[in-house]
């Protein structure tokens, strides 16, 4: 099938013309499987229609802003972007081509084919880079500088108390997690499965740097300051993580480092693309009460811990 479509494809699109293309004919078929026409024909019943319906409508809905994107802003002013961000930068169809599962894709070459057009399909979606990532010259040395978290357009400073990277021991750290679910804040999750995994002896650091959408505001709605972790798990990897912690908790945590370090730390966890959600996903398969002293949720429920937000 793949043979014949590029043998009778005419003209090679980019994948903002596809996206367009695609959001269109997708359309069209809904109007067709829920109007009049096709509740006289007899050929398929209402239920398959309405499972046709919830594919295209699952497969296409953000396809409109493929086509039309807006100027792509970072969750986080100054923030580095990621490998799949300069992916799905380079091929904006990428995301929508590696989680339409092979119905999907079939449906997409189909329809671009019955279009006349020919479209090469982008490449699988990078995996988050594990190891220690790249930093500039500059970065790495930590020179002073603006500090790395900066204000969004429109929003109001945090204060100085929060401008610093705070260095914590796992108890430390862990009872920060506790405290965001005792208090139900919404974010960060820790709990067994954290304690579990962390390097018992090791530092690990916290930075006030909440995106966009969660900046703090005048008004009260968000009392806490999102904060990244940078932990450090039990095989020696260091990952990211998200925690709400109330102003007056981190205040009153003690500052020990440098501020040099604070530097190259914050810059350190800015650009650290593994979390603990993929790191935990990658564990998985052997974790377990003698290796780890933890037994996994048999229902996974501990599964999405501290996942970072980058999208």
């Amino acid at each position: 099938m793949r043979r014949h479509y590029l043998q009778r494809a005419a003209t090679e699109i980019a994948d903002r013309r596809a996206a367009a293309i695609l959001a269109a004919r997708a359309l069209v078929e809904i109007r067709y499987l829920a109007g009049p026409v096709r509740r006289e024909e007899r050929d398929a019943s209402p239920g398959d229609d309405l499972d046709r319906i919830c594919f295209l409508a699952d497969l296409c809905h953000n396809l409109p802003g493929v086509a039309q994107p807006p100027a792509w802003q970072p969750s986080r002013k100054n923030a580095p972007m990621s490998s799949r961000e300069r992916a799905m930068a380079e091929r904006p169809m990428s995301w929508v081509w590696n989680t339409a599962g092979p119905h999907g894709r079939a449906w997409i070459l189909d329809q671009l084919y019955q279009a006349g057009h020919d479209w090469t399909p982008p490449p699988a979606l990078p995996t988050a880079q594990a190891g220690p990532p790249y930093l500039t010259l500059r970065q790495r040395a930590g020179l002073a500088g603006r500090w790395p978290v900066q204000t969004p357009d429109g929003r109001i400073a945090l204060p100085r108390q929060a401008r610093v990277l705070k260095a914590l021991d796992t108890d430390g750290i862990c009872a920060l997690y506790e405290e965001a679910g005792r208090l139900r804040l919404g974010l960060g999750k820790g709990g067994p499965w954290l304690r579990a995994h962390l390097a018992p002896d090791s530092t690990h650091y916290l930075v006030p740097d909440p995106a966009d959408y969660y900046w703090p505001d005048p008004n009260g709605k968000i009392r806490w300051w999102q904060c990244t972790a940078l932990l450090r798990m039990s095989d020696g990897e260091q990952v990211t993580s998200m925690v709400a912690v109330l102003p007056e908790t981190f205040t009153a945590l003690p500052s020990t480092l440098a501020r040099r370090r604070q530097h190259q730390l914050v810059h350190l966890a800015r650009a650290t693309e593994r979390d603990t959600y993929l790191w935990r996903r990658d564990h998985e398969a052997e974790c377990s009460q003698q290796r780890c002293g933890y037994t996994p949720e048999p229902n996974g429920s501990d599964a999405g811990i501290g996942r970072r937000q980058r999208y």
